[in-house]
């Protein structure tokens, strides 16, 4: 596929490479969360970057690098949301709670190609997701301002943890309805009851 000649005029190479990388993701992202893992191929790729297959090499070695770095991109933008939605909320434990759950919804429901890439069931992303659930739970043990925490504290945030993943995750496939209100006044009633003894966040 060929380039505008000055298209990269002026660019330095590594900005040139990096430019090229973030149009690759963000076509890998597009296709992926589309239509899935079937559609990522490196032509089809490359196709909707607009740049030619020989770019692709230049920064993956295949497809699963490329999704794992869409993944990486799509786990570090909620990342952000989270923090920014616990540090608006105040110390309150129902106030952070509620702010952490409806975060997450709602950048899911935002653009709901992130929900697919964030619980897709590639084999290549496990290890990515498992590290994605160690943060979330070493954050909630963070927040209980617990240097030292009991054996109680630790299941109570391995316990939400998990429940906080299942919950994103039937909500993105669309199984909890679309009240987004109703579901979070629901989660948050359910996590304050587990919280509020053993885990006061």
């Amino acid at each position: 596929m060929p380039n505008v000649p000055t298209r990269w005029a002026g660019v330095p190479a590594a900005g040139r490479k990096a430019e090229r990388r973030a149009m690759l993701v963000q076509a890998g992202f597009r296709l992926f969360g589309e239509d899935g893992e079937g559609a990522l191929t490196v032509r089809a790729v490359c196709r909707s970057a607009e740049l030619h297959t020989r770019y692709f090499y230049e920064s993956f070695a295949d497809t699963g690098e490329l999704l794992a770095a869409v993944y990486d991109e799509q786990a570090a933008a909620l990342g952000d949301v989270l923090a920014g939605a616990l540090a608006d909320a105040g110390p309150g434990t129902e106030a952070r709670t509620r702010a952490g759950i409806r975060s997450v919804l709602q950048f899911i429901s935002d653009d709901p190609r992130r929900g697919r890439v964030l619980f897709a069931v590639a084999e290549s992303l496990a290890a990515r997701r498992r590290a994605a659930e160690t943060s979330l739970l070493e954050g909630l043990i963070a927040m209980s301002g617990v240097h030292s925490p009991s054996l109680p504290v630790l299941v109570a945030a391995t316990m939400f943890t998990g429940a906080m993943t299942e919950l994103a995750q039937q909500w993105a496939d669309g199984l909890l309805g679309t009240d987004l209100d109703a579901v979070v006044d629901s989660a948050v009633d359910l996590a304050l009851a587990l919280a509020r003894r053993p885990l006061d966040v």
